[in-house]
């Protein structure tokens, strides 16, 4: 028979055992929370723990092949109170700005190809509380990656046969999605279509010459697209252009003179000198793609002898990659100008000049008066019709046969 105390003891446990059974169903089957402000009227609530602020890094933790330009911090239901970017390894910081309404957050300048970063963000929400996240990647690297050279350059004043003319520097097997992330515009409203010179090339013109005064605008959305098997865009940008005075010149290599028209108006008619009976000039529409006050020429760099080397070649302007010029000449013979007369040069279309590129000469002119993207025309020479993609020379194909180049 228990004794009072024993039979007090085994109340006392069982009351014991009853409280933290209870405890235990509360703690695993309830809503726990580690804040002190409970609900105690009854309906079982309880305020967060947790901040309802999220975070979101748009290079993942672990990522390899994040962008260079569009990485970047988000938050929602919430605003960000610190991020810090970082070179993985180093520590170097990396600018960037937390936008006004504490939204996003984003570097100051474009990130450097296959480089490992780290970013830390920070946020809160209404209440108070903080979130946090975190992601070490590494961008995409210049082997997976390619980058387009285009022209003409943003801001610039070209003439009306400027083409854009974009050269990758990989080989691009998705043609399709590469043309399609790349729009070109115009205020004429001219419809302008992209042609592609085999798999690195892709030039954008509309069917006649752009129209005088017109403002072209391409847009690059590059950024992440596949050009080729794991190797993908990283250019993100928009590039505007300014199309000048309409201007075209006409070569007659009959009558050895050219003839400069300007919106419809005939400026000059110059006496020239084309490629000789040997070395003849191309016919065809050709585009000036550079202009130089003075330049070297040297015969052996276009596939010729020792025949030549100038190395001060005043007033040249190049319109076809393989060497022709248009360009003065002040070694002719003074008792007997070829200009107006015979075709002596190896190719080019020369124009009466002086050594040092200083005189008032017809070449000096010719260059003064033409921009970036005139065009120069020459016919009747016994030399076949430039290639289009001899220089930015996609004039010479009709315009069923360009929109056939297109992959969009």
């Amino acid at each position: 028979m228990a004794t009072p105390d024993i039979a007090a003891r085994r109340v006392l446990g069982a009351i014991a055992a009853l409280v933290v059974g209870t405890l235990t169903l509360s703690a695993c089957g309830g809503n726990a929370s580690a804040d002190s402000d409970t609900n105690s009227k009854g309906g079982g609530g309880t305020s967060a723990k947790t901040s309802t602020a999220k975070i979101v890094i748009s290079a993942k933790d672990g990522s390899t092949n994040a962008s260079i330009n569009a990485t970047g911090v988000q938050v929602s239901d919430g605003k960000l109170t610190d991020v810090k970017m970082t070179l993985a390894g180093s520590g170097q910081a990396v600018d960037g700005a937390i936008s006004a309404n504490g939204g996003s957050w984003k570097p100051k300048g474009q990130l450097e190809r296959g480089t490992k970063y780290q970013i830390s963000a920070t946020a809160k929400d209404s209440s108070g509380k903080t979130a946090a996240a975190n992601s070490i990647f590494t961008t995409v690297t210049s082997s997976n990656s390619f980058i387009g050279t285009y022209t003409p350059d943003n801001g610039t004043t070209v003439g009306v046969g400027m083409p854009v003319s974009f050269n990758f520097d990989k080989v691009i097997s998705d043609k399709k999605a590469v043309q399609s992330h790349i729009t070109v515009t115009s205020s004429s409203g001219q419809q302008v279509v992209g042609h592609w010179f085999g798999t690195q090339r892709l030039d954008f013109r509309p069917q006649d010459y752009w129209k005088a005064g017109s403002k072209v605008t391409m847009k690059i959305d590059l950024d992440g697209v596949q050009g080729a098997n794991g190797v993908y865009g990283v250019q993100k940008k928009t590039v505007s252009f300014t199309i000048g005075r309409s201007q075209v010149s006409t070569v007659d290599v009959n009558t050895q003179t050219m003839t400069v028209v300007r919106d419809g108006q005939t400026l000059k008619s110059l006496p020239i000198s084309s490629g000789s009976p040997e070395h003849t000039t191309y016919n065809g529409q050709m585009v000036i793609s550079e202009k130089f006050t003075q330049t070297r020429m040297n015969s052996q760099t276009v596939g010729l002898g020792g025949e030549y080397d100038i190395p001060d070649v005043p007033h040249a302007m190049r319109l076809t990659s393989s060497g022709t010029f248009i360009h003065g000449n002040y070694w002719y013979s003074r008792s007997n100008p070829p200009f107006g007369q015979t075709g002596t040069s190896h190719g080019c279309v020369g124009l009466a000049d002086v050594q040092g590129a200083q005189g008032a000469t017809n070449a000096a002119w010719f260059y003064d008066n033409s921009l970036l993207g005139d065009v120069v025309i020459v016919k009747n020479s016994p030399d076949k019709t430039v290639a289009p993609d001899n220089g930015l020379n996609g004039w010479n194909m009709t315009w069923s046969e360009w929109t056939a180049g297109s992959a969009a």
